[in-house]
C-alpha cells in the first residue's frame, strides 16, 4: 500500500485545489500514512485521502458529508468534497473533504505517551457527544482500520487470542470507530475523521480511546471511569477484547508501551464474561 508519507502528491494537491477552486497552503500540509491535509486560502481544511477499492464497500465512502446528519456533536462542519478513480498504480479512490477549521490543535497523536493537558471542560464535552451519537441511527456501518465491522470480525478478532469467549454482539449503536487521540482537539473539544464512522457494537469508541491511552495509565483509568456506562456493559466488555486483540495479537510488537496495561485489563474482562 502507498505509504502518503513518502509517495509523490503534488498532482494531486493541484488537482483538489482546481476542483475545489481555493489555494492550499503548502506551508500547512500533514501527511500520514493515507492522507494529507493542508489550510486552505480561504480559511478552512482539505483533508485528501487514498483508499484501495476493496476497503470502501458497497456503502460508499462518503463518511464526512454524511456525518453532518448528525446532531450534538461537537465538530467542524463539512462544506465540499469530490472523489475520483485512479488506477495509474492499482485500482484506488482519491476523496477530498473540505470542511470548518479546527476550533484548536488536536489533543496529541493517534496513541500517546503522555497525557495531553485538558481542561475541567474537555471531558463533560466529550462525553456529551459520545452520548449524543449514540442515542441516533444510521444505515452505515463502522469501518474501523477500514475494515467494515461485523459479528463475524468481532467474534473472530475476539477468539484469535481469547479462544471461548462468546462474543455476540446485542447492542449496535453509532460510533465514529476511529476515536484517538490524534481525532480530537484540546482544550476546545471537538472530534473530526468522520470517514469510518456507522452502527457498531457499544463501547467501540470508549475502548478505541482507552486503547490510544494506555501508555498513560492514569489516563487510560480517566477514560473508563468517564465512560463507565460502556465499559461496565457486556458489549462494552467485548470491545474491550476486540481492541486489546488488535494490540496483544498475532502482530504484537514487543516494545509497545500498551501490551501490560491491555493485557492486564483484558484478563480482569475474560474473568467477568466468564462469569456472568
Amino acid at each position: 500500500m502507498t505509504d502518503l508519507r513518502r509517495a509523490p502528491v503534488d498532482e494531486v494537491l493541484v488537482r483538489v485545489e482546481t476542483a475545489l477552486g481555493t489555494q492550499l497552503n503548502r506551508a500547512t500540509v500533514v501527511r500520514k500514512r493515507r492522507s494529507v491535509g493542508a489550510g486552505t486560502t480561504r480559511g478552512t481544511w482539505v483533508r485528501i485521502e487514498r483508499r484501495g477499492l476493496d476497503r470502501i464497500g458497497v456503502q460508499g465512502w462518503d463518511g464526512t458529508p454524511s456525518a453532518e446528519a448528525l446532531r450534538g456533536i461537537a465538530k467542524p462542519a463539512w462544506l465540499a468534497g469530490i472523489a475520483w478513480r485512479d488506477d495509474e498504480v492499482e485500482p484506488v479512490m482519491w476523496r477530498a473533504d473540505e470542511t470548518e477549521l479546527l476550533p484548536s490543535a488536536p489533543a496529541g497523536s493517534a496513541v500517546v505517551t503522555e497525557g495531553p493537558d485538558l481542561p475541567p471542560s474537555w471531558w463533560p464535552e466529550l462525553n456529551a457527544s459520545l452520548d449524543a451519537l449514540a442515542g441516533q441511527r444510521t444505515n452505515r456501518i463502522a469501518t474501523p482500520d477500514t475494515e467494515t465491522i461485523t459479528q463475524e470480525l468481532v467474534t473472530r478478532t475476539i477468539r484469535q487470542v481469547f479462544p471461548g469467549i462468546d462474543a455476540t454482539v446485542s447492542e449496535w449503536c453509532p460510533a465514529h470507530a476511529d476515536l484517538n487521540w490524534a481525532n480530537v482537539t484540546a482544550p476546545e473539544f471537538c472530534v473530526f475523521d468522520w470517514e469510518d464512522w456507522g452502527m457498531a457494537p457499544r463501547g467501540l469508541d470508549a475502548a478505541t480511546l482507552w486503547a490510544a491511552s494506555l501508555a498513560v495509565p492514569a489516563l487510560a483509568d480517566r477514560v473508563r471511569v468517564e465512560r463507565s456506562g460502556d465499559f461496565a456493559s457486556r458489549d462494552g466488555k467485548l470491545m474491550t477484547l476486540f481492541v486489546a486483540a488488535k494490540i496483544l495479537g498475532p502482530y504484537a510488537h514487543p516494545e509497545d508501551p500498551r501490551l501490560q496495561g491491555a493485557r492486564v485489563l483484558a484478563e480482569q474482562v475474560v474473568k467477568e464474561l466468564q462469569a456472568d
